[in-house]
Order: structure tokens, then sequence, then C-alpha cells
């Protein structure tokens, strides 16, 4: 069984259809990637998924249930966390404060704190910065103090949302290189990036999404030697 199942989904703004019937899935310990350019349904698919939109029409199942019912600060709690466009960090907050909110669900204090720990070892920069107002972090450490509150919640899965939208190459192949750990550490990735070259390159598979619908989905590795996905993503001719 899939541990995210989407079928048929529909998204409307007003009588603007955004999301057109697109089905799709996720398995348990999978990387998957969605691609396309900006307006094809990336971010509002997310945000279907997360319940921070309303769904017109179609399912979302997660780990079995249905969740056309379920609030998004419950679907946090059922596993689900989304790291989103542009960070979104509570700026005024310190870095440990940004981390302790991401597990505001949870009441096992000492998990709480193992986990941090393991977020001060994935991201060690965070640990000497624990005490700093997350605002005046830079852009790489701001997107690791988002990943990092995510996973306070100890999710299932991660929604990533652009995770290297305004960084340098370099910090995006470390950003890159930290999801894929986190992936192997047993954590499920549903990433969103216009990266399509470095999101293939991690993802298991992934899907094409062109103004609300899927046109092209496979294994990442086949999407990436597409002469279609080649010319139209990935900048080659």
């Amino acid at each position: 069984m899939a541990l995210l199942e989407v079928k048929d989904l529909e998204v409307s703004y007003g009588v603007i259809k955004a999301i057109k019937g697109i089905s799709f899935e996720v398995n348990r310990g999978e990387i998957i990637a969605l691609i396309g350019a900006n307006g094809a349904g990336k971010t509002t698919t997310l945000h279907a998924i997360s319940g921070l939109i309303p769904i017109a029409g179609g399912s979302i199942e997660f780990d079995g249930k249905d969740l056309a019912k379920v609030p998004a600060h419950e679907r946090v709690m059922h596993g689900m966390a989304q790291v989103p466009e542009g960070r979104r960090i509570f700026s005024q907050l310190s870095v440990w404060k940004n981390l302790m909110l991401g597990a505001y669900t949870r009441k096992d204090k000492d998990g709480i704190e193992k986990d941090l720990e393991e977020v001060f070892h994935r991201f060690p920069r965070l640990k000497e910065r624990r005490g700093q107002i997350a605002g005046t972090l830079s852009g790489g450490e701001q997107q690791m103090l988002a990943m990092g509150r995510a996973l306070m919640s100890k999710p299932a899965i991660m929604l990533m949302d652009e995770p290297s939208m305004g960084l340098s190459p370099l910090l995006v192949t470390e950003i890159f290189d930290i999801i894929k750990s986190i992936n192997e550490s047993g954590t499920t990735v549903l990433l969103v990036e216009q990266n399509a070259r470095k999101a293939l390159a991690i993802a298991n598979r992934a899907y094409v999404l062109e103004t609300g619908r899927i046109i092209l989905s496979g294994d990442a590795d086949k999407l990436m030697n597409d002469d279609s996905v080649r010319k139209a993503y990935l900048g080659e001719s």
C-alpha cells in the first residue's frame, strides 16, 4: 500500500481550475519529485495534501486514512510535515524556539530531546547558532532550520517546496545531499523543485506537471534521459 495516494485531485481558485484531476502515489521510503514550470500546480498540490487549501474533488489518503476531513494541524500529528517555499521560519524567534515549535504536537519529552540532538548532529551550524534570532541567519541556514523544524515533528513524510530557491550552487548541492540523507534515515520525501536536474538526480520516481495535469511520469533516471524533459526542464536542446 502506498504511504500517500492522491486520486483525481482537483483544486480551484474561484472559477480557475488549478489542478485538473491528477493522480499519483508515494510509496514508503521513496523520494518522489514533482517537476514543472512556474504555474504548473506543484505548490498548489502540496498545499492541498497538507490541508492548507481545500480540494474541489478527488481524494487524498495518507497511511490508509482519508484526509478529507482532517485539518492541517492534525495531519502533522499523523506524520506529515511540510517545508514551505521561502522557508517561513519564525524570524523573530531563536533557532532553538523555531525547532521546538516543530515539536509542538508531541508530548514525549525524552524523544524530543533525542531528536533535537539528531537535528543538531545533522545541521551543526544550527547547534552553533541555537540562541541566535532566526531572521539573522543566512539563506542556507534558514533552509536548514526549516528542514530541522519539520524533522522535529518526527514525520513519516516530508513535503518539500522549492528547497533550493535563492541559494548558491554550492549550498544547493549541500541541501540536496541533506535531503537524500534524511530519506536514507527513513523519512519519505515528496519534493517540489524548479531545479529539475537536481531533483531527478536524487529521486526514485517523478511526475511532470503542466498547467494542472500530469503529462509524464516514471523512474527518475528514465525521465532524466527523456528528450522532452531534457529540452523543457534541463535546458538541453
